[in-house]
């Protein structure tokens, strides 16, 4: 899909100290996605995590919102179990 198809988009950003350990665990994913309709970008800047959703259509932008957010929600849960 090119990006003039992309007509909607989304922007997140998340302050957590796990970033870094977030980003290196979700950036294989954004950066293997060959999504039809949607594509996705993630980077980290000290304790600041950026999510960027691109979709050709508000369905396909609201699937990949829903993956990605859960994604970097089960990351930091993940962060915060002590074994």
């Amino acid at each position: 899909m090119s990006d003039s198809e992309l007509r909607h988009h989304a922007e997140f950003w998340f302050e957590t100290p796990h970033a870094a350990r977030i980003y290196e665990a979700l950036a294989p994913e954004a950066y293997d996605e060959t999504g039809e309709r949607s594509y996705a970008t993630i980077s980290c800047d000290g304790d600041h995590l950026s999510l960027s959703v691109m979709a050709g259509d508000i369905p396909a932008l609201r699937a990949a919102l829903n993956m990605w957010l859960r994604l970097i929600t089960i990351a930091e849960e993940m962060q915060e179990i002590h074994i």
